[in-house]
């Protein structure tokens, strides 16, 4: 069970912004007071609320050592829902910001050797788990994946430099074989892996050969289900509120135990942030989430009630 709850508000000052690549901006982020930020582990990401009221997640790719300071690196999207747009043409140093978190539903777990895939933005989810893996003197290969160098943030890295490090623009390799830079299955090594969900879909194809549960991702968007059929209603029991909720076809839970006011935490509303986690006291969940392991769904512990639903027609949360 991992529950990505967020419990802390930080108000924060733009201390300062540089380009990383080709429409990649990293902020740097510090408390206007002075005072030391949240802990946090390699994996972890903020709720970014910006001036304008938009809320956006984004990995904390700096040093987690350092207290003082948090990086995040934006990327704008060709299609932006406002998030990135709103940093790259609004925000600037000096602005007051306000995070959610950290929260860490990419956490890294124990391992005798790591293989880090990352693609485009998603090496920043990745940079400070291969940066503990190398001060842990544990062995590791990278490879990184990007449409084009100058689109490629942090190529110049000290830790993505190297024999381990496959660099892989797809305009000067064309299309890269994972399932060669895999290899065979290995006892006691594990797969994480951030980027585009094509990038994603394509390293489950090819790892499928390997044991449940090594290979570990954090999508930036949600898989993509069927649509729910027509008639699919379910009651959900919300324990600790004492409320009963009826949820359609067209609804979630979420959206229902809002409703009926019972408070949820939420941030997404994709299933990709776990904001919403909640445990599941009876029933079984219809995972549609694009965070919980195979394994961890199988187990049926917790759910992402924004865009999961139930398999009976009773459904008990601890809530």
């Amino acid at each position: 069970m991992r529950l990505g709850t967020v419990d802390e508000t930080t108000d924060l000052l733009v201390r300062d912004m540089r380009w990383e690549a080709e429409d990649v901006l990293r902020l740097g982020l510090e408390r206007p007071d002075g005072k030391p930020l949240p802990t946090w582990e390699p994996g972890a990401h903020i709720d970014l609320v910006l001036p304008s009221g938009i809320e956006r997640q984004y990995s904390l790719c700096s040093d987690p050592s350092d207290a003082t300071r948090w990086e995040v690196a934006v990327l704008r999207e060709p299609v932006s829902r406002g998030g990135s747009r709103s940093i790259h043409d609004e925000l600037r140093p000096g602005a007051r910001v306000q995070a959610r978190g950290p929260v860490n539903t990419f956490p890294l777990a124990d391992a005798e050797e790591y293989l880090f895939v990352a693609g485009g933005i998603g090496i920043t989810a990745v940079l400070p788990m291969i940066e503990a893996v190398a001060r842990a003197g544990k062995p590791y290969r990278v490879a990184y994946l990007g449409r084009e160098r100058a689109r490629m943030a942090y190529l110049g890295h000290p830790l993505l430099q190297g024999p381990a490090v496959t660099v892989a623009p797809r305009d000067e390799r064309g299309r890269f074989d994972l399932e060669a830079w895999l290899g065979e299955p290995a006892a006691g090594t594990v797969v994480y892996a951030c980027g585009p969900a094509r990038m994603l879909d394509a390293l489950e194809e090819a790892s499928a050969a390997w044991p449940g549960g090594e290979l570990r991702m954090e999508r930036f968007q949600p898989k993509v289900f069927a649509d729910v059929a027509d008639g699919s209603v379910f009651e959900v029991e919300a324990r600790r509120s004492g409320v009963r909720v009826t949820v359609e076809s067209s609804c979630t839970i979420l959206e229902m135990l809002e409703q009926a006011g019972v408070p949820v935490p939420s941030s997404c509303l994709e299933g990709v942030c776990g904001t919403c986690e909640t445990v599941i006291v009876d029933g079984e969940a219809e995972h549609r989430d694009s965070i919980l392991t195979p394994d961890e769904q199988a187990a049926n512990e917790t759910m992402m009630i924004c865009v999961s639903r139930s398999k009976l027609p009773t459904l008990v949360l601890d809530i």
